[in-house]
């Protein structure tokens, strides 16, 4: 089971089941948004979650033609990432999940537009953009 929720707590979620894809993304938007050198994503099925609370508090900004982020409307937290041409999946934020939960190896994505001063220094795979394949 994970668990997951928002800094003020008024959106609060959890996912029965595996986590499908472990990522860390280094693009500018992920950078920008999460005001770090990298956002670290869960993928997991939409079918997977359920909101105990706070689904209203959702505010959704439409960062491209390909993705939806969400955010809670009171204090900023980035929730997840859904991405348009995968609809089955939601890229669930690890800054909001609680614990440690089992997931598989993650990965680096979107190395080729990483923070120039942010140097990685771990040996997981990693990808000049967000396909994995390249």
């Amino acid at each position: 089971m994970i668990n997951a929720h928002c800094e003020c707590g008024d959106i609060a979620l959890s996912a029965e089941g595996p986590i499908q894809d472990f990522s860390h993304c280094h693009c500018s938007q992920c950078r920008r948004l999460h005001g770090a050198a990298f956002a670290t994503f869960a993928a997991l099925t939409r079918a997977q979650l359920r909101y105990e609370r706070g689904e209203e508090q959702l505010g959704v900004y439409a960062s491209s033609n390909h993705s939806d982020r969400y955010f809670c409307r009171r204090c900023g937290s980035t929730i997840g990432v859904f991405a348009k041409n995968e609809p089955e999946l939601f890229y669930l934020s690890m800054s909001v999940v609680e614990g440690d939960p089992p997931r598989p190896e993650g990965y680096h994505a979107w190395v080729a537009s990483k923070a120039p001063w942010h140097e990685i220094n771990d040996s997981l795979e990693q990808y000049a953009t967000g396909d994995t394949d390249d």
